[in-house]
């Protein structure tokens, strides 16, 4: 007997908690993981994740753990580059009022990634490649993400992707990582001081509300980007943020 209505929209509803839980999972489960973490029977779970990887939506590893599958990467492609295009005007508004390179980036697995940026008139500037993916530990867009979580998120986090030291200044250890959260967290934004690139300091902030951690920077030359920089861009970039959870929760 085919589903009914309500049978197929919980089908589903569960396909897509199946998805999210193996991303919040790190990227692979097994089965059984699946079926505590879903609170669904094995024959369920087992019946969905076949339908998933026929379509190319999951995929199965050697170790019978299971994946995300390829079919997805196109369509956060496309979803970033629409909520990039969305975020635009609010870009263009911070690099307008402060002067510096504004970016916008979501997480994407444990790793974030760019998806939209205004450029500084200035000749000497900040530039990030929209759609590169960097670390969490070691950027300002990252540590305001990584300041939502606690800290055994965190840990967990960190546990896979390790710590590589884009600089001299990148933070080393989990230890010294949870500290410069907690201070995130108390001062509602987080501070790249040379550590993803040298001579370069990013403010960052996280934007409230988003279905996907994101984060808003903006970013330039030590010369530029120094403390009365500071002053000037943390009540700016308040205001962006939150024009930016509106607009997105519009859409």
């Amino acid at each position: 007997m085919a589903d009914s209505p309500t049978e197929g929209v919980k089908s589903v509803a569960r396909v897509f908690d199946l998805l999210e839980l193996i991303a919040d999972a790190g990227g692979d489960v097994t089965l059984s993981e699946l079926s505590t973490m879903a609170e669904l029977p094995l024959p369920t779970i087992h019946r969905l994740l076949r339908t998933l990887v026929a379509l190319g939506y999951a995929r199965q590893l050697a170790n019978r753990r299971y994946a995300l599958g390829p079919r997805l990467v196109r369509l956060g492609e496309v979803a970033n580059r629409q909520f990039g295009q969305l975020a635009k005007p609010q870009l263009k508004e911070l690099v307008d009022r402060l002067g510096e390179t504004a970016n916008l980036a979501t997480l994407d697995g444990d790793q974030v990634i760019y998806v939209s940026q205004a450029p500084s008139p200035h000749a000497m500037r900040m530039f990030t490649e929209v759609g590169r993916r960097s670390h969490l530990h070691s950027t300002g867009v990252g540590k305001a993400i990584l300041a939502q979580f606690d800290d055994a998120t965190v840990r967990d986090i960190i546990a896979r992707t390790g710590m590589p030291q884009a600089t001299v200044h990148s933070i080393d250890s989990i230890d010294a990582l949870l500290e410069d959260l907690a201070l995130v967290r108390q001062r509602g934004y987080a501070i790249d001081d040379g550590e993803q690139e040298i001579g370069v300091r990013c403010y960052a902030m996280a934007v409230p509300g988003t279905p996907v951690a994101t984060a808003v920077s903006v970013s330039g030359p030590v010369a530029r980007v120094d403390e009365d920089f500071a002053a000037r861009a943390i009540p700016v970039l308040t205001e962006v943020v939150h024009e930016i959870a509106a607009v997105t929760a519009a859409a």
